[in-house]
């Protein structure tokens, strides 16, 4: 174990990061994380090593140093729209992300705000600020199928093979909630549409 890669593969749902996971797990060990603040200094998980936390959250416990050159932290993010719809309208998956639970799609669209705090959750890890002792590879979930060749070399492991499997087509009601969404996270989708397809934090 001491030598096999350990891939944090983070995201706040609906962002491919199970498939990443997947795809990652012939190279090492891949870990599902949903934590909202990276922290400083790069962490176990849930109960690893005397820790007492959910499983898919960081658990406060400091990796010591000399390990931690087997392992890679990799944020993948997507259109928050999307993510909306595939994850975020389940209260568990809600409290996994560390956010209210109580909070319902019509909320949003009522208030016309982030009540999810997508843009909080991204920019912790997109625009991380403090120094840290690992790197955050930031992924564009949309270039992955195209450009996860990219991936791999950075990585130095072997092919993904990820193929995306995505078919969801949405009815008139969910189109016009679409409208607004699109609204409420223009800022941030236009950043996100602008950024290469890795960025290295």
């Amino acid at each position: 174990m001491s030598n096999k890669n350990i891939f944090y593969v983070c995201s706040y749902g609906g962002s491919g990061s199970k498939m990443l996971c997947e795809a990652l797990s012939k190279y090492g060990v891949a870990e599902h994380i949903h934590s909202r603040n990276p922290p400083d200094k790069l962490e176990y998980l849930g109960k690893q090593n005397g820790g007492n936390t959910y499983f898919e959250w960081f658990n406060g416990i400091p990796i010591p140093e000399d390990k931690l050159k087997n392992y890679y932290v990799l944020y993948i993010y997507r259109n928050p729209i999307f993510s909306i719809y595939s994850r975020l309208q389940n209260p568990n998956h809600l409290r996994h992300i560390q956010v209210d639970t109580n909070i319902k799609l019509k909320d949003v669209i009522e208030t016309g705000k982030d009540l999810y705090k997508l843009k909080e959750f991204y920019n912790n890890y997109v625009k991380f600020k403090k120094k840290k002792n690992y790197k955050i590879y930031c992924v564009k979930y949309e270039d992955i199928f195209d450009k996860q060749d990219e991936l791999s070399n950075l990585l130095q492991i072997g092919k993904l093979n990820i193929v995306n499997k995505s078919k969801k087509k949405y009815d008139k009601e969910k189109l016009e909630k679409l409208e607004k969404l699109k609204i409420i996270y223009a800022d941030l989708i236009d950043e996100m549409n602008n950024n290469d397809f890795i960025r290295i934090v």
